[in-house]
């Protein structure tokens, strides 16, 4: 049944091949392009290049192209709470927070004003339907391309309206469906890291020196013996080796906790990473929390390796504790998400605490 579709039209190849398939399968497409950071871009879907390939891919697909400024939007649910997090030695992960709070949000907001019946995008996931009728997302085909993770917060009401037109596709078969159609995105490299931290404008460093006041601090060992110094505490997060100045030193040391108030990161060797589990907060579940009882694979960065874990009610209300099944695992630094699949299913996501 044709349906009025509006595509997010990032300037990529995914989001471009999904514009097509929904052209070519006779629905009403429209494609929009979201304007959502103001500052120079040089990586990710904000830069103006990439809304001009936009433009011409609407122009090759003959569909009318929109552009939604949601800049004070993207500045107030995730440029300012990344920076906020690293004031506070959390590891914010901000290409989760533009989906739940912008792609998945703001602009089905949008779509429901404008009388479009569904939002899609070039996301590599799938969005399956069970026959009770709920929906789940689960993993695209390309394991080395799948999106699951990041679309973790999706809801039953989100997912009835939204879809995942490349999500069947690896992504040789999107480029070659691309360059079939002869679209102009055919050959065009992906995306990389966090759109508005850009390399030619210093990096991380520099975007958030230029925002908060970065503080030297002290590096510790477990005994409290001071053993070096970084340059700012706030950017230095769980897990990290390099660029604490410890190289050579003998046995490799990371940071095993940052005390931003205190200015100290502590160090240590890898087992001392090691937790036997991670509670999670601000949980999302796709249904109900009737699985907690249940071995579910955890998931703990956008391409991690997916671990069995038993997961049990956490102490603080409305959080889970996740228990590793096979023994303790590197620490999750405070901040990142982690989500839990049956199968190749999502069932829920949480933020480590």
């Amino acid at each position: 049944m044709a349906a009025r579709v509006l595509v997010a039209l990032s300037g990529g190849v995914d989001s471009s091949v999904a514009a097509a398939r929904l052209v070519e399968d006779g629905h009403d497409v429209t494609g929009v392009t979201m304007k959502l950071w103001g500052g120079a871009s040089d990586t990710g879907c904000c830069s103006v290049a990439d809304v001009d390939d936009a433009r011409r891919v609407a122009q090759q697909l003959d569909i009318e192209h929109l552009v939604f400024n949601f800049g004070d939007d993207f500045m107030a649910r995730v440029v300012e709470p990344y920076v906020e997090a690293h004031e506070r030695g959390d590891t914010p992960n901000p290409c989760i927070e533009c989906n739940r709070h912008l792609k998945f949000d703001r602009l089905l907001r949008r779509a429901d004003a404008l009388g479009f019946d569904a939002v899609a995008t070039g996301h590599h996931a799938r969005v399956v339907e069970h026959p009770d009728g709920s929906r789940r997302i689960a993993r695209g085909a390309d394991p080395a391309k799948d999106q699951s993770y990041v679309l973790y917060m999706l809801g039953a009401d989100a997912l009835a309206r939204v879809l995942l037109p490349v999500g069947t596709l690896t992504k040789a078969e999107v480029r070659a469906e691309a360059t079939r159609l002869g679209l102009r995105t055919a050959d065009k490299p992906d995306s990389q890291d966090v759109c508005f931290i850009t390399a030619t404008g210093g990096g991380r460093r520099t975007f958030l020196g230029d925002r908060i006041e970065l503080h030297p601090g002290r590096l510790v060992d477990r005994a409290g013996v001071e053993v070096g110094e970084v340059e700012a505490v706030e950017l230095v997060t769980v897990g990290q080796r390099k660029g604490l100045g410890l190289a050579g030193a003998g046995e490799p040391r990371y940071a095993v906790d940052v005390d931003v108030a205190a200015r100290v990161v502590t160090v240590g060797p890898a087992d001392d990473l090691l937790d036997p589990s991670v509670v999670l907060g601000d949980l999302v579940w796709s249904g109900t929390d009737t699985a907690v009882s249940v071995p579910l694979l955890a998931q703990c960065s956008a391409h991690g390796v997916p671990r069995e874990v038993t997961v049990a009610p956490g102490a603080e209300a409305g959080s889970i504790e996740l228990t590793w099944t096979d023994g303790p695992q590197r620490r999750i630094a405070r901040g990142q998400s982690v989500v839990l699949y049956a199968g190749d299913e999502v069932v829920a996501g949480g933020i480590a605490t």
